[in-house]
């Protein structure tokens, strides 16, 4: 990270108060887990969730929204996030399950995965506008969660991160869809690839039916 002027340094600490609302609010309780996923809407590849439960004190200069970041910046953060957290985990659903069981309950699935992953029991999850069914815990949906909690926006570059790097090594499995550019998602080169050579294993049939006959 580079390095801050005083001024700087202040602002970006007052702007990282703002988004620790949530994380002050139910700082009563011990551990306390944010939840985010990434990959609802690309044409292949995985749904991946997030969990982390940061430290009290934790200070991450930058974090913020994983969309609102460079990828150089999220790779930068996802390493910080990693040696800082108490505990992160991911859960990731592959493309088969997101076509069987419809990709909102596949991401459900990736989130209970992360948690059930963390080898620390979290007392509530801060979840980025959702509520997960089939947990125990409190839970707290909020709404562009990414941008307001340090714990949702931890998780959603962890997600972000992880996933990246698999579309990046599907690439090299299948380079003529352009997959670590695209990640994924319906670009104009990957769609025509998609109506030139077929889908491959792990394009979404569910989601594909309009450009493949």
């Amino acid at each position: 990270m580079r390095k801050l002027t005083e001024e700087k340094l202040k602002a970006e600490q007052e702007r990282l108060e703002t988004m620790k609302e949530y994380e002050y609010r139910y700082e009563d309780h011990i551990l306390l887990c944010g939840i985010d996923e990434v990959g609802r809407g690309p044409l292949a590849g995985p749904v991946v969730a997030g969990a982390v439960i940061l430290p009290r004190d934790c200070e991450i200069l930058y974090i913020n929204d994983s969309k609102k970041l460079s990828e150089k910046k999220r790779e930068a953060l996802y390493l910080e996030i990693k040696e800082k957290a108490l505990a992160y985990s991911v859960g990731v659903i592959g493309p088969e399950v997101i076509d069987d069981i419809n990709i909102l309950q596949a991401t459900y699935e990736a989130m209970r995965l992360a948690v059930g992953k963390l080898g620390l029991k979290p007392q509530v999850l801060l979840n980025d506008a959702v509520t997960i069914p089939g947990l125990t815990m409190e839970q707290v949906p909020i709404i562009k969660g990414d941008a307001k909690s340090v714990s949702i926006a931890a998780a959603s570059i962890i997600a972000k991160v992880t996933r990246d790097h698999m579309m990046e090594e599907y690439d090299i499995l299948f380079p003529q869809y352009g997959f670590a550019k695209n990640k994924g998602y319906g670009t104009p080169v990957h769609i025509s690839a998609l109506k030139e050579y077929g889908p491959c294993p792990i394009h979404r049939r569910s989601f594909i039916k309009n450009f493949t006959s």
